[in-house]
């Protein structure tokens, strides 16, 4: 009896390593596009009776009609599909709750794609936890993860960053990562499915489509194919050292005693004051904020205090580091 074709039967096998200890049915996150089609398509197959999840971030005109192709090409695989909207919150119930959450998280300043990413995961956990679906899967590849640690280099971000997306964080997983693009629009081809084309995947605007269309053909031209595997290689070496070094770093309390910080490895400094201070502030910090506070433990010479995000500053005064407003 002949098997599936190649790229079908490579995209059912990655599904099913990943979804092996769940018995309950699952979701698949789905934008219409062939990586998140064949998906949907391979758990279609290993889990019947699984969702699928259509997100309409309203971002673009015939947003809609593109959600409802989507969906309608789940709904021919045997999924039971919902398209979650932005205005309309997930159960298609318009709510205030709902649009305020929706416009604060679009109007936020991060930037289109940070905006929509956050919108999207927000969408997808309330989504699943109304129906008690235990685990969303995201169609993100190999490629996906080669661009986000190309990035994190650009940007001179630490190992945390450069260990890329994780296969497995809360509700969501990536049974994808270790495919390449190429084998999801194979599959969706063998299936008869017919991808949408995001016109953003190719405006030069965005960095990662700048990484995606230029930087990646450069290295792959000059340093010889396999560069996108050996960068989410990279990133799965990262991902277990960055999970290693955190699990040895200490929590810091309110007032964190310097002697205390300076007898921590450098690594582990690093960390515990990224931490400290991001709990702090609630934000997100960058190296140069990193640095700052690093040099009052290692580079101390009266230096005034270190301004974060949020307006939250850490000084340095008697031996210990504290935070105040201002």
């Amino acid at each position: 009896m002949t098997g599936p074709p190649a790229a079908t039967a490579a995209v059912r096998a990655a599904v099913r390593r990943c979804i092996a200890d769940v018995e309950e049915p699952l979701a698949a996150a789905v934008s219409g596009g062939a990586d998140s089609l064949a998906l949907a398509a391979a758990l279609a197959f290993e889990r019947p009776g699984s969702f699928a999840f259509v997100v309409d971030h309203g971002l673009q005109e015939g947003s809609t009609q593109v959600a409802a192709r989507a969906a309608e090409q789940c709904r021919s695989l045997g999924m039971e599909a919902h398209v979650l909207s932005g205005s309309s919150g997930s159960s298609g119930i318009c709510t205030g709750d709902d649009r305020g959450r929706s416009a604060k998280i679009l109007s936020s300043g991060r930037g289109p794609e940070a905006a929509a990413r956050t919108l999207r995961y927000r969408l997808l956990e309330v989504a699943a936890a109304e129906r008690a679906i235990p685990v969303v899967l995201l169609g993100h590849t190999q490629d996906d993860q080669a661009e986000t640690v190309l990035l994190g280099l650009a940007r001179g971000s630490g190992a945390r960053a450069l260990s890329g997306m994780a296969a497995t964080r809360g509700v969501f997983r990536r049974p994808l990562l270790g495919l390449s693009r190429d084998i999801t629009a194979k599959a969706c081809a063998e299936a008869g499915l017919v991808p949408w084309s995001d016109p953003h995947n190719d405006d030069p605007r965005f960095s990662r489509v700048r990484v995606r269309s230029r930087v990646l053909p450069v290295l792959e031209r000059e340093l010889g194919p396999g560069v996108a595997e050996a960068l989410a290689r990279t990133a799965r070496q990262l991902r277990e050292d960055a999970d290693a070094l955190d699990a040895l770093t200490p929590l810091l309390k309110d007032h964190v005693a310097v002697e205390e910080l300076a007898a921590l490895p450098a690594a582990l400094r690093a960390r515990a004051l990224k931490a400290w201070a991001e709990r702090l502030t609630g934000r997100a910090l960058t190296a140069v904020h990193v640095d700052a506070l690093r040099a009052l433990v290692e580079d101390w010479h009266g230096q005034g205090p270190v301004h974060l995000p949020g307006g939250v500053s850490i000084r340095r005064t008697e031996g210990s580091l504290s935070a105040y407003d201002g």
